[in-house]
């Protein structure tokens, strides 16, 4: 069997956008095998009885200047954004509709629109020129995340990872060990490759 590393993420998370960041640059080889796993966020959080960072007025404050800090230090284009946070739903449901050859061009165009440019992932006109940069039919988007396959695909793979125990995002886990949090990819990568 083929060793990975399952990545889990939502786009709604800063850290997920991050580790992310930090991840392509660790994959410049092409030599590590990720497996993406969407979750919805808000309802692991729900699961786990976990109230987020996001309505944690202190917790808030010291996020938005922990995300800047790892930004700079590894030099990752990086904007707060002032509507954090956002219902991510419909994205991470768009992100299982979409077709294999398309996923990764929309995963990087949903991560940067939030995460440096700033955007507003709810307004229809943002969403629109997403759908348009990553080459999809507009149409065919919105009658894919409303399948019901759809839907319950997000909720099996967020409830999936909450009975491995996984609790926020982003987590990693290479042979079954979980790494939460950016700042543990180092060590998820010292587990592939051992």
């Amino acid at each position: 069997m083929t060793k990975s590393i399952e990545f889990y993420f939502d786009f709604i998370s800063p850290y997920s956008f991050l580790a992310y960041k930090k991840l392509i640059i660790h994959n410049k080889n092409n030599d590590l095998n990720i497996d993406f796993k969407p979750i919805l966020l808000g309802g692991l959080h729900k699961l786990g009885g976990i109230t987020a960072p996001a309505f944690n007025e202190r917790k808030m404050k010291n996020m938005k200047n922990d995300c800047l800090m790892v930004a700079k230090k590894n030099n990752i284009e990086f904007v707060w954004n002032e509507k954090f946070p956002l219902n991510s739903l419909y994205l991470m449901r768009g992100y299982l509709s979409v077709e294999n050859e398309t996923k990764k061009k929309f995963f990087d165009i949903c991560f940067d629109s939030y995460w440096k440019k700033n955007m507003d992932i709810l307004k229809e006109e943002n969403v629109n020129q997403i759908l348009k940069d990553s080459g999809i039919n507009k149409n065919k988007y919105l009658q894919k995340i409303e399948d019901q396959k759809i839907k319950d695909e997000l909720k099996y793979l967020t409830n999936l990872a909450f009975e491995k125990d996984i609790f926020g995002a982003p987590t990693f886990v290479v042979n079954k060990k979980i790494f939460w949090g950016q700042d543990r990819l180092e060590y998820a990568l010292d587990e592939y490759f051992s």
